[in-house]
């Protein structure tokens, strides 16, 4: 990426980012650290270019780095074409690995909802030219729109074995409570185990869900072999609130369900032996593309800082 300047010189591409970042920084060793280039390199680089130009851009002591005047009117004058160069040099990439289109992105849980709408908001930004749909999935059929192609990704919970699913990595784990009417006995509780089920009856969901899953989230046994007894199937979550605010039964679910389901009568009891709730990333292996791998890097990225969605 060379420019020319004033007389017909080239500006190498070293010359203008060296430049650039040490009118920056206005300090030799961090520029040469950003740049992955010794210290010596950067101050050979910057020589040169004065040479070019004829006069200092920088003013130098033992103590600190300043611009000259002239030095500060070069970067005025070379900042705004770099960063276009940089725009137009990454929109090209973009285009070549394919992050255009259309993205649709389901979630299961509205705490998912929270983590995949952040993303979305970063990943629009990266990737103007990508359409970012978002939608819930339905626990009652947790695979059925990725298989249909309505959606392309999918945050949800785990566990997931399905032959033509890729899984990714764990997004984040949740600890699990017992949603009860106000007016059961663990409603007052401090905590309640699994083998406290035996003397519940839990309401699982129905639909086209694997039994592993099943089993995983709503136990037919306890850890010591004691059956537990379970109610009629629900469809749709907002039917299990229901049933649990008039006594009909139990249901297990995030604990941060607490925060979502403010509902009069239900009572969220934490357990104090059960697993972690692990939410990750699904997608149909036939269907993985650049969208896809793009979208899931914003995910990791938001996790690894620390973002409150991911919490």
């Amino acid at each position: 990426m060379d420019r020319r300047i004033d007389g017909g010189a080239v500006l190498e591409r070293l010359e203008l980012e060296a430049f650039l970042t040490l009118a920056e920084e206005l300090h030799f060793g961090r520029t040469a650290e950003r740049l992955h280039v010794s210290t010596g390199r950067i101050s050979q680089t910057i020589k040169k270019l004065e040479r070019q130009v004829g006069a200092p851009l920088f003013e130098r002591t033992s103590r600190d780095v300043r611009l000259t005047a002239l030095g500060e009117r070069l970067r005025d004058d070379l900042r705004p074409a770099y960063e276009q160069i940089g725009a137009g040099l990454a929109q090209a990439i973009i285009a070549a690995r394919g992050i255009t289109g259309r993205l649709a992105v389901g979630y299961s849980a509205l705490w998912c909802g929270d983590l995949v709408i952040r993303a979305a908001e970063v990943f629009r930004a990266r990737y103007p030219d990508c359409e970012v749909r978002i939608q819930e999935a339905q626990l009652g059929d947790p695979f059925g729109p990725l298989r249909a192609g309505e959606l392309d990704l999918q945050l949800t919970e785990f566990p997931v074995r399905e032959p033509d699913i890729t899984v990714g990595p764990l997004v984040f784990s949740e600890p699990r409570a017992l949603m009860v009417s106000a007016a059961h006995p663990f409603a007052a509780r401090e905590s309640v185990s699994l083998e406290d089920l035996v003397d519940t009856v839990l309401l699982p969901m129905t639909g086209n869900i694997p039994d592993y899953w099943l089993e995983y989230h709503y136990p037919s046994r306890t850890p010591s072999g004691r059956p537990i007894p379970h109610g009629a199937p629900i469809t749709y979550w907002q039917e299990v609130l229901a049933h649990i605010s008039v006594g009909s039964g139990v249901s297990v679910v995030a604990a941060r369900g607490s925060a979502y389901y403010t509902r009069p009568g239900v009572v969220f009891v934490p357990f104090s032996d059960a697993p972690t709730i692990d939410y990750g990333l699904l997608w149909p292996t036939a269907g993985e593309n650049a969208r896809i791998r793009a979208f899931v890097n914003v995910i990791h990225e938001l996790r690894e800082q620390g973002d409150p969605a991911t919490r």
